[in-house]
């Protein structure tokens, strides 16, 4: 089992003055079955400008992977190497992650491949992966970061160790409805 992640937010108290509200483990942590990473949600916000006063903590409720409508998700994922994935039916793993094939989408190179209407920052922290497009591939190590807009892709560990990355995934709108929009 990976390391948990520490989660530390905070708050202002009474006289509005800064304090720490929690500091403890991320408390929703779920290993998925198809793929066998195991991913943690750090914090969801429903809506941009997010809520400050909001006093539920949103990470214990069951989502997706992709954010909420006008929302965002900080996850965290480690990527076991593939070895250790064991086989991985794309159809069973798009059902897990809360996620529909759509028509945009390629046929499928890797068994992992999905997409999400989202503009994802992710953040190797440690390890190294490869991230798997349609047509190409990139590997991306420690301290790399990369910037994904709804492309259909795969996270693939050919490694050795696990890989851990952090994830902000912002909602987004396809290009037909931003056009559409300033029309």
């Amino acid at each position: 089992m990976p390391r948990q992640t520490r989660r530390v937010i905070t708050g202002h108290d009474a006289h509005g003055k800064a304090i720490i509200v929690e500091d403890g483990c991320a408390p929703n942590v779920k290993v998925r079955k198809v793929g066998n990473l195991t991913s943690t949600l750090v914090w969801v916000t429903d809506e941009t400008p997010a809520n400050l006063e909001s006093r539920f903590d949103p990470s214990l409720r069951e989502t997706g992977v992709a954010p909420p409508s006008g929302g965002s998700i900080l996850r965290i994922v480690d990527f076991p190497p593939e070895a250790e994935a064991g086989a991985v039916d794309n159809a069973a793993m798009l059902r897990e992650m809360g996620l529909s094939a759509s028509a945009k989408d390629a046929p499928a190179r890797h068994a992992s491949m999905h997409r999400t209407r989202s503009i994802d920052y992710a953040l190797v922290l440690e390890g190294e992966i490869h991230m798997l497009l349609d047509d190409s591939e990139v590997h991306l190590r420690a301290g790399d970061v990369l910037i994904q807009k709804a492309t259909n892709h795969a996270w693939v560990n050919r490694g050795q160790t696990s890989c851990r990355i952090a994830f902000v995934l912002i909602d987004a709108v396809e290009p037909e409805a931003w056009k559409a929009r300033d029309v």
